[in-house]
């Protein structure tokens, strides 16, 4: 009765849908992510559920295809016009995952080789990252360096909120009082470039011929743009996941191709199931006594990771990149969020530092770009490409 695909199927989701479902209630200050991977981890130590259920469950080969779909996907979402206009928070957020790469050089003689070459890349971003460098471990039969890595990613969120929280906070502060001290306007600019009316927006191709981009067709465009990726990482010995992200900003910035295929194509669900299962099975294997290593691991982890981005962005003159330090710090570590965090982080602060709707506003205006410009270009874009690296380095 319960020895069979659907019944691991529905576990499977229903350990994902109680992360959730908990994250929503919380208002994200509980990590779904955090809490469907722990429930995996209680219930493989407690051996309640097989090491392969994601197998078992009909998802590793979804999974496995499904990561080229989904990068594709992720570019064309980009917007190169946005980016273009939020420079300084680009370079900020770009170096800053410098940054975190070379202080995991650092790490390589205290938690090991390919601990920290698995880890880095996701220290930098998100999911696909996550299962970029687990995925090249297992296969490499590294799997204290995979499960090192998944957990990263789980607990990365507890981690980062609070410092750009922190940070953000303190410059809603400053806002605030300029705005006492010297009326809206003056706090409202905070550094900003002077607004430019909005042309009127022309609609793109796909736009004109929306009747024709149903969701087969919307599959497969995403399907071939992944085949030709795939094909081009074979050629090339560059990472197909980089090349898919590639193709998805380019074919997007033509107009011929919607924004967030996936989604459009009415899919993007259950490509994510897929991808998040496939990072499932590095925790299968881990035992009570490894806890407290990987425990001290994502510990020392975490506090150079946190000193280098305060020495540089704090400390040294990199904030003036973005004018402030606050900001600056703030964007540093939108690495460690990616959307929607960064956009509840601004939101929260935003409530809680301005007692009016011109205050909020200011707040808003002054940090809501940058934050998720910081999150967007390292999590749901560059991470990409550091994890391709990255992963050739196992």
């Amino acid at each position: 009765m319960f020895d069979n695909m659907f019944f691991y199927l529905f576990l499977s989701l229903l350990f994902f849908g109680i992360g959730d479902i908990l994250g929503v209630a919380t208002k994200a200050k509980v990590s779904a992510v955090f809490v469907s991977l722990g429930l995996f981890l209680i219930f493989f130590m407690m051996k309640v559920i097989p090491p392969d259920i994601i197998k078992q469950a009909g998802l590793t080969e979804l999974g496995r295809w499904g990561v080229i779909f989904i990068v594709f996907s992720m570019g064309t979402t980009i917007n190169l016009k946005q980016f273009i206009a939020e420079w300084r928070s680009l370079a900020t957020a770009i170096l800053s995952m410098i940054v975190v790469m070379i202080a995991g050089l650092a790490l390589i003689p205290i938690i090991g080789y390919e601990e920290t070459i698995v880890s880095v890349p996701i220290l930098n971003g998100g999911i696909v990252a996550t299962q970029i460098m687990t995925s090249a471990a297992m296969e490499q039969g590294f799997q204290m360096a995979a499960a090192l890595g998944t957990i990263v990613f789980a607990v990365q969120k507890f981690f980062g909120t609070p410092v750009a929280s922190y940070f953000g906070m303190r410059e809603a502060k400053l806002i605030v009082e300029e705005m006492r001290r010297n009326g809206a306007a003056a706090a409202a600019a905070g550094g900003e470039e002077a607004a430019k009316p909005e042309e009127e927006k022309k609609l793109l191709f796909w736009e004109r011929h929306k009747r024709y981009y149903g969701q087969f067709a919307s599959l497969a465009i995403t399907a071939f743009f992944a085949w030709i990726a795939f094909m081009l990482g074979k050629w090339t010995g560059v990472s197909g996941t980089i090349w898919a992200l590639i193709l998805g900003t380019v074919v997007s910035a033509t107009g011929y191709v919607p924004g967030n295929i996936l989604k459009h194509a009415n899919s993007s669900g259950i490509f994510n199931v897929a991808v998040f299962a496939t990072i499932i099975p590095s925790l299968a294997n881990i035992k009570a006594g490894d806890l407290v290593t990987l425990g001290i691991a994502l510990v020392i982890m975490f506090v150079i990771t946190f000193a280098v981005l305060f020495l540089f962005f704090y400390v040294l003159p990199c904030w003036k990149i973005l004018g402030s330090r606050n900001v600056a710090m703030g964007v540093a570590c939108c690495q460690l969020l990616g959307f929607p965090a960064t956009y509840l982080v601004v939101n929260e602060v935003a409530g809680a530092a301005g007692e009016t709707e011109a205050e909020r506003k200011a707040i808003t205006d002054r940090l809501m770009a940058k934050y998720l410009i910081g999150g967007f270009a390292t999590v749901t874009s560059l991470s990409v490409i550091s994890a391709g690296f990255f992963e050739k380095l196992l």
